[in-house]
């Protein structure tokens, strides 16, 4: 086998573990993400009041475990995040929580052209050969056409992470922003036909690049 030629991080999360947040773990869950939404929330009273929570797979890197969310409030924002924690052992308890939350005007019943519903966080760096720095990044979403079976990450048509759809939700962590290289997020179906594509960078202005952000893909 020749070698790469992209030297790159490549699925280096572990796949989802556990079943979407329910009972009394959905209840942690939600206290942490809910301090997040609170200080938010103090400097941009506008944003309302949010309602239901809707979870996603988790993800662990890097010795932490990742749970992404969103909501919408009922002045029409989407509130959107993660609460990370320290995963415990056989007979240990998760420890070290915390959270992060944004928000959003621009949801999906505002842009009908949408394929797929992004949101995506850096949460970390990788260096690579001279120098070069990837942003690796959290993406969360769904997508919004039927069908789908499997969502991937992908950096210049390199698979970085992949995740299969649970209740028609998924989450990723790949290396983004890579050697003047950007992350495109696919959903293929069960026979590997593609459905959807996005960039995290469709729409957005360049000065936003590192940015939280929420946003939606056209076929």
């Amino acid at each position: 086998m020749p070698p790469e030629e992209r030297f790159v991080p490549r699925f280096v999360a572990e796949p989802p573990q556990e079943e979407l947040p329910y009972g009394r773990w959905e209840e942690r869950l939600a206290e942490e993400l809910l301090k997040a939404v609170a200080e938010l929330r103090s400097e941009r009273a506008e944003l309302g009041e949010p309602g239901p929570i809707v979870w996603y797979p988790d993800r662990s890197w890097h010795g932490r475990t990742y749970v992404p969310a969103s909501t919408r409030t009922d002045a029409g924002y989407e509130l959107f995040g993660y609460v990370r924690f320290v995963p415990g052992g056989e007979e240990g308890e998760p420890s070290d929580f915390s959270a992060v939350a944004d928000f959003t005007e621009e949801t999906a019943e505002r842009n009908p052209d949408w394929r797929l519903d992004l949101c995506e966080e850096v949460i970390g760096s990788w260096r690579g050969q001279f120098g070069t720095v990837a942003a690796m990044t959290l993406v969360w979403g769904r997508p919004l056409v039927s069908g789908g079976r499997i969502v991937t990450a992908e950096l210049a048509d390199l698979a970085v992470d992949q995740c299969e759809l649970l209740d028609e939700r998924f989450t990723l962590i790949a290396p983004d922003d890579y050697r003047k290289d950007l992350l495109e997020i696919k959903l293929f179906d069960i026979k590997g036909r593609e459905l959807a594509r996005e960039s995290l960078y469709a729409g957005e202005d360049e000065d936003e690049g590192g940015e939280a952000t929420a946003q939606g893909a056209e076929l």
